[in-house]
């Protein structure tokens, strides 16, 4: 695959070709940050909120965010297009780059809500938020989804589905290649028990040339992110960003055509160190940013000793980045300089 030019920051965030899967209790903005030491040009992706928190809620704390971490989406959830049009002026207000609306998250909580996985049968009731959204906010508004629930998961239900969500002016679609089952599953079984279908989502960007289709579901390869970008405008990676955050190290330079330097494990963590001080004069508990540092060395010798150290030790009373420091002792120093 030839590398692309490098893009603009107007194309970061409408047309970036990869991304991170917005994940609960994941994708918050310690780990967000971690992740800006490995790839500047990932397009991130906040927790789900949903519009009562925001609206009703301490704003500072559920939507506040590192400067670092652009480019940087809001990920929405909530089926009152006045409420969330509200909560899309006030991503905006805050300086995200652009809101997503969660039609993907199957959990019984969010089902209750109405929102989630459940508004895939209400296509009409995602364009009046798609409308009410893009009357007062200029920042892009993208929509997550599935390929269908329930016994709702033909192609031509999800197609349909776009087609409505689109004519309201929603021009980026994310698709989890896999249906959702609302009842009978729980979340986590709705993440590997459906098969996945590919070819379903292969075949919307055929029926949908001029609309910007993103694919999910199942890739945790750089390898596979290049096979299906030859078929879709963009990938986004969900767990495998998680349990190997170092999986992005080489994305820059691979997919956006940086001529970056690859950071080493090493340097990752001494970048953190700062962020990680600052962090602790605030009164933020340091395994709040620690517990996504436990992967950096995911599938290489002293990854236990580094895992161990830190979870053992990051409570203690006196913790601090002495704590980070000593985990990283753990490791052959030869292993945390290596760059891949």
């Amino acid at each position: 695959m030839n590398q692309p030019q490098s893009l603009s920051k107007q194309e970061l965030v409408t047309n970036n070709p990869l991304s991170i899967a917005p994940m609960m209790d994941r994708t918050d903005r310690h780990y967000r940050y971690l992740m800006r030491q490995i790839t500047k040009h990932t397009l991130l992706y906040t927790e789900m909120v949903t519009t009562p928190a925001i609206i009703h809620g301490d704003r500072h704390k559920l939507l506040d965010f590192n400067p670092a971490e652009h480019p940087l989406i809001l990920q929405l959830g909530g089926d009152n297009p006045t409420e969330l049009a509200e909560c899309a002026q006030i991503a905006e207000d805050y300086g995200y780059d652009g809101v997503n609306l969660n039609i993907g998250c199957p959990s019984p909580r969010v089902q209750n809500g109405n929102f989630g996985a459940c508004l895939m049968s209400q296509p009409e009731l995602v364009a009046k938020a798609v409308e009410a959204i893009r009357a007062v906010a200029k920042i892009p508004v993208t929509v997550k989804h599935r390929i269908g629930i329930d016994d709702c998961d033909r192609y031509e239900d999800m197609s349909e589905f776009v087609r409505i969500v689109a004519e309201a002016g929603c021009g980026h679609f994310i698709v989890h290649a896999r249906k959702a089952w609302l009842q009978g599953l729980s979340p986590k079984e709705n993440r590997d028990v459906p098969p996945l279908r590919y070819e379903d989502v292969f075949r919307l960007k055929q029926e949908f040339p001029d609309l910007w289709i993103e694919i999910n579901g199942g890739i945790i390869t750089l390898e596979q992110v290049q096979e299906l970008q030859k078929k879709m405008d963009a990938v986004m990676i969900g767990r495998a960003a998680y349990d190997n955050p170092y999986l992005f190290a080489e994305v820059d330079r691979l997919i956006y055509g940086s001529q970056s330097i690859i950071p080493t494990r090493q340097q990752i963590i001494e970048n953190m160190l700062p962020y990680i001080d600052a962090c602790l004069s605030k009164g933020i508990r340091l395994n709040s940013i620690t517990r996504h540092m436990l992967q950096l060395f995911a599938g290489l010798p002293g990854a236990k000793k580094w895992k161990r150290h830190l979870s053992e030790n990051v409570h203690l009373s006196d913790s601090g980045t002495f704590t980070v420091r000593d985990a990283l002792n753990k490791v052959d120093p030869q292993i945390a300089k290596m760059s891949l």
